[in-house]
């Protein structure tokens, strides 16, 4: 398998469906602005989103796929199989009940996680509906992981990469064609997540058929529990959730502080979060993706070598694309954000506030991608712990440089902060590979970051010139044009940064790699 091949295929379908999300969020903004709806939205929407994170996305995809793929290669179609069952079992039964109990207490849920809202009567009131009609997204969402954590050992990336696109399309449909015809036009995007939930899972099931992998959810969770491989895999989930829950907790205290900064605060961050969210996904969790079923295989192998060759290759494309990245949306968050989002009741300051949280991402976005690369390290090795104390020290780090940078830079500090916290976090898992001796980095990493350096440098002027040169803002009566100069921008910015590569003497070749 050709690892760059695989990495275009990944990032091909997640570009889609970055795509379609900011259509998602360009009509949402249109609709309803940053006002108090989007806020009761985000933050009922936030709520079953951190638990996928942390008992799907996160968790489970860490604690699952090494110990699938060792099943896989070491035992066979049908101790796997039995493995999928048995997991598939026990994973819809626990998030069921964890639904119900949200649902019963949803009001309680949204105070912890938003009190400031609790001064909003209405606001406060929309979020807790919100949060009933959408607790359930956790089941399917996290039949979807399981589904995606299959498919992607039998290295089949292309469903998982494309499912989230559904989703995305659930909400155009809504926000379009629903919304208008409800008394309250917002119920329209809760319901678009549970469609989009169910919609994600549906269109995996024709690749799991293909390998015999679809799952069946059994009537007896207690004998699922007693498989020897859910139980590995709980060992395992049990420590990952907590290393990822320190992830989401540190959101959830934003959240909380953003809700008091004022009304709009918590979309501002919501949106400059999809923005960043953009190199993210297409980055690190494309990378993520494709890296961790083939390390996992190389620690099953017991090749050392290939495994650090391995993060090696992951390291290096991370920088290459995720610098150029960084500067963008650090010189050129306004014009982005201005293109994308200023339109209907989206006015000039929601985009000055937006480009102000964006920016501050920026200056962390290389550590936000890099932790995808580097955890992996240590979860292909079935090794959850030593994340997990990384991850307690940055939520103490990230917390604290909110005390330091929230009551100078307003909602801006709190995407600093967690910029700030991902480039510790990085630095310690990297420095935690090298010294037990799992990463050894190949020749020539200085020229690599001088010729980085060089191209970065020449980029960041032509940006920040571009960025003034033209009023972005007051361009809104002239949309199309704006895409225009837009699109024309982001053509040169890319043709200069790699051609200043290709005179500094950069090789691509090396990114063409093949693993078996």
């Amino acid at each position: 398998m050709n690892l760059f091949r695989a990495l275009l295929t990944v990032s091909g379908f997640t570009l889609l469906s970055r795509v379609t999300g900011l259509a998602r969020e360009t009509l949402i903004a249109r609709a309803f602005g940053a006002s108090q709806y989007t806020d009761a939205f985000y933050v009922a929407f936030r709520i079953p989103n951190l638990l996928r994170r942390i008992s799907a996305e996160g968790a489970f995809s860490q604690a699952f796929v090494p110990i699938l793929a060792e099943f896989k290669n070491q035992q066979g179609h049908d101790a796997t199989k039995a493995l999928v069952d048995a997991t598939s079992t026990v994973l819809a039964w626990a998030l069921a009940i964890l639904s119900l109990i949200g649902v019963v207490g949803a009001s309680g849920v949204v105070f912890v996680v938003a009190s400031g809202l609790a001064h909003e009567g209405q606001a406060y009131a929309l979020a807790v509906t919100m949060t009933r009609i959408m607790f359930p997204y956790i089941i399917f969402i996290s039949l979807t992981s399981l589904a995606s954590g299959v498919l992607n050992t039998y290295k089949n990336f292309s469903l998982p990469a494309f499912a989230p696109v559904l989703l995305n399309v659930a909400f155009i449909v809504a926000a379009m064609f629903v919304a208008p015809h409800l008394k309250t036009p917002v119920y329209a995007l809760a319901w678009a997540v549970i469609a989009g939930g169910v919609l994600q899972f549906a269109v995996q099931l024709p690749g799991l058929k293909k390998i015999d992998m679809i799952p069946r959810i059994g009537l007896n969770p207690v004998k699922a529990l007693a498989h020897r491989g859910v139980k590995r895999v709980l060992s395992k989930m049990v420590p990952a959730m907590f290393a990822v829950s320190v992830a989401q907790i540190s959101l959830i205290i934003n959240t909380n502080i953003a809700s008091r900064i004022g009304p709009g605060a918590v979309s501002w961050i919501n949106y400059a979060d999809r923005l960043m969210e953009f190199p993210t996904a297409l980055l690190g969790v494309a990378l993520g993706t494709i890296l961790l079923p083939s390390l996992s295989k190389a620690h099953v192998d017991a090749d050392p070598h290939e495994y650090s060759s391995l993060l090696d290759w992951g390291l290096r494309v991370t920088f290459l694309l995720a610098a150029p990245s960084a500067v963008a949306l650090f010189f050129f968050a306004q014009p982005l954000t201005a293109t994308l989002f200023h339109y209907g009741k989206f006015d000039g300051n929601a985009v000055v506030m937006v480009s102000r949280a964006l920016s501050a991402y920026g200056v962390g976005l290389i550590g936000l991608i890099l932790i995808k690369i580097l955890a992996p390290g240590f979860y292909a090795k079935q090794d959850i712990k030593t994340p997990v104390k990384i991850g307690v020290g940055v939520l103490i780090l990230t917390q604290l440089s909110n005390y330091l940078f929230v009551p100078i830079f307003s909602h801006a500090g709190l995407t600093l902060s967690v910029g700030l916290g991902a480039c510790g976090n990085a630095l310690l898992l990297f420095l935690g590979l090298r010294k037990r001796g799992i990463y050894m980095p190949s020749h020539g990493w200085p020229k690599f970051f001088v010729q980085l350096l060089g191209a970065c440098l020449v980029l960041a002027g032509a940006m920040h010139w571009l960025a003034i040169s033209f009023d972005w803002i007051g361009m809104h009566s002239r949309p199309l044009d704006r895409m225009a100069l837009l699109g024309a921008c982001l053509v040169l910015f890319a043709a200069l940064y790699f051609g200043m590569l290709w005179l500094m003497g950069f090789k691509y070749a090396y990114f063409r790699r093949r693993v078996k």
